[in-house]
């Protein structure tokens, strides 16, 4: 199925739109994104030093290109990653164009901001570490400043990225590095091998992504305090059926609305 507009974003027209698609679901792709799920559950349990997601995109890959599979790749999809960087350069800076951009740059800058902190208290919890907040703010501008010398856009830490790091073993700092490493190595000297990645191997790793992201018993400890709870399912549901902004704007509101009555009940005490 082809959807005749723009991929929904928000949870309900999404699953609206999963809906109406599942007669054309593809039993080979199904087969290659659950088997590469369970290979990399299976992996966990038997040999949880492995790297289970890197064995099931490779097997996946392997069987995509040898075996006549009616089946979606990064090559067939995409037509592949380029091999290479481009030339670095600036772009035409005129009073206009910066007037232009300058809303949705501050925009980036805020929800980047956000969603990287965000990112790096959820591996402090994962990891038991203490990010530096200035350190990592910075850091991102001046990637992202470099980044835009090259053609790139802007980027933030993700919740996703950084929880499957860390689930593969990553402790440290020194683990984005050498990613972005393997990275500008694999465009330079593998980028083909890439076309050969099936789409569904990829969905596989993202499903155990979202499945070890999941706090669960967190999840229900903070559902036994009502304030908590409040502040959690509000953030949680404004998170799914609008989007991730709403969601802290709110989950924030609401502990800060809590805080003060709490600080206002202490004083009428005193």
């Amino acid at each position: 199925m082809t959807l005749s507009g723009i991929e929904p974003g928000p949870l309900l027209p999404k699953v609206a739109a999963l809906w109406q698609a599942l007669p054309t679901v593809s039993p080979a792709a199904l087969a290659v994104g659950a088997g590469s799920a369970a290979l990399i559950f299976l992996l966990g349990l038997w040999r949880p030093n492995w790297p289970g997601m890197l064995f099931a995109v490779a097997l996946a890959s392997g069987a995509a290109a040898l075996l006549p599979w009616p089946i979606e790749t990064i090559g067939s999809h995409f037509g592949g990653i380029p091999r290479g960087l481009p030339a670095p350069h600036l772009p035409a800076i005129t009073l206009s164009l910066v007037l232009d951009v300058l809303p949705a740059a501050l925009s980036f800058t805020l929800l980047g901001g956000v969603e990287s902190l965000l990112s790096a208290k959820v591996a402090d919890g994962m990891t038991g570490r203490k990010h530096r907040s200035n350190m990592e703010l910075v850091a991102r501008g001046i990637a992202n400043v470099a980044s835009a010398c090259f053609g790139g856009i802007s980027v933030t830490g993700t919740i996703a990225r950084t929880a499957t790091n860390i689930r593969a073993g990553a402790r440290s700092p020194l683990s984005g590095i050498m990613h972005a490493g393997f990275l500008l190595l694999f465009m330079v000297a593998a980028a083909p091998l890439a076309s050969f990645i099936p789409l569904a191997a990829l969905a596989g790793v993202l499903v155990v992504v979202a499945w070890n992201m999941a706090e669960k018993k967190e999840f229900l400890i903070l559902l036994r305090d009502w304030r908590s709870a409040v502040v959690l399912i509000a953030t949680f549901a404004l998170t799914l059926v609008v989007n991730l902004t709403a969601g802290i704007i709110a989950g924030c509101l609401l502990a800060a609305m809590f805080a003060i009555l709490g600080h206002a009940v202490a004083k009428e005490d005193a």
